[in-house]
Parts: structure tokens; C-alpha cells; sequence
């Protein structure tokens, strides 16, 4: 099994989210579940990645020519994929990923969250995602899609939803339930 994770790659966060991204990586080595991310440096992608090779797991980086030219390539990934735009990551990053994690980011983690939930919306696919709703960190994103919801913004009947979970731990019983069953 193959689990993308979407996530910032600032070195300016709490530690806190760092050392959840560094347990998850591990989580997924030790379950024998190849870790699929954005192969740059920095922040919760440096954490979940460390992890993950601490584990001794496999790595799949999918990093863009202009990241690597900004010299964010990371050498932890045991295979990278060089795409050639941001849009092509995404779209390889869900074409090699069976199931899908948020964790803590900014824009590019929502940008990544959102072409994953419409396109399954639409039927391109049918991989779950869980969000990690860590410390309330998406508390408010929460409310807003309430408000999509309530406003009819959404069809009532939602074809593709993510799950949102509040800690890591859910998180990983969620991935083991899907591991096992695979």
C-alpha cells in the first residue's frame, strides 16, 4: 500500500506537528506502507519522511523542476519522481498513492487536499482521504465546509468525503483498518 501525505514544508512551526509528522512516518514503515510525498525539504516533509527511513520504509519524493531549483530536493526519498510542473505533481501524487493524508499545512497542503476531494467528487477516483484535525488545526476549514453544506455550495449527497479525524492515532487506526483490508 502506498499513503500520500499532504503537508508544509515551513521550518517555522511548532515542534508539536513535527514530531506527529516524524511518528506517522515511522507508522508507515513499521506497517510496511510506502510513504508518498512532495520529496522536498523542510518542515512536516522533512519530519514524516525522517520517520519513515528511521523505519527503514520505502519513499516515493514527487518533486518539480522549479522546487529543485530552489535547492529543496531532499535526498531521503528511496525513489524521486522529477515532474516537470507544481500541477504535474499532483497529478502523480495521485496516480501513485492508494490513500491519501493531510496533515498541518498552508496553501500547497489545501491546494493538494481539494484537487484530491474534487476529483473524487467528480468520480476520477475512489482513494480515501483522512484530514488530521490536530490541536483544532482545522477547526475553521471545518466550519466553512458547514457552511458549503448548509448553503447547498455541495450536493447533499457527496459522491467522495474525506474523513476527519483529531489525532494521529485515529489517523493510523484508520490507515491500518485500510492496510488490512487492501
Amino acid at each position: 500500500m502506498k499513503v500520500c501525505v499532504f503537508c508544509s514544508s515551513s521550518n517555522n512551526i511548532p515542534e508539536k506537528y513535527k514530531q506527529s509528522a516524524y511518528r506517522f512516518g515511522q507508522f508507515l514503515a513499521n506497517e510496511g506502507i510506502t510513504l508518498v510525498y512532495g520529496g522536498a525539504t523542510g518542515g512536516l516533509m522533512d519530519a514524516v519522511a525522517q520517520g519513515a527511513k528511521a523505519g527503514d520504509g520505502e519513499i516515493i519524493g514527487v518533486i518539480p523542476d522549479i522546487i529543485i531549483k530552489m535547492n529543496r530536493l531532499s535526498h531521503l526519498p528511496t525513489q524521486q519522481i522529477i515532474v516537470s510542473t507544481m500541477s504535474e505533481r499532483k497529478m502523480r501524487l495521485k496516480q501513485e498513492a492508494d490513500a491519501f493524508v493531510v496533515l498541518p499545512g498552508g496553501y500547497g497542503t489545501l491546494d493538494e487536499m481539494f484537487d484530491v476531494i474534487a476529483s473524487g467528487n467528480v468520480g476520477e477516483h475512489r482513494k480515501p482521504l483522512i484530514c488530521v484535525n490536530e490541536d483544532g488545526f482545522y477547526r475553521q476549514l471545518l466550519g466553512q465546509i458547514a457552511t458549503m453544506r448548509t448553503e447547498c455550495f455541495t450536493p447533499k449527497n457527496e459522491n467522495y468525503k474525506p474523513v476527519f479525524v483529531a489525532t494521529m492515532e485515529e489517523c493510523m487506526k484508520q490507515i491500518r483498518i485500510l492496510h488490512t483490508n487492501k
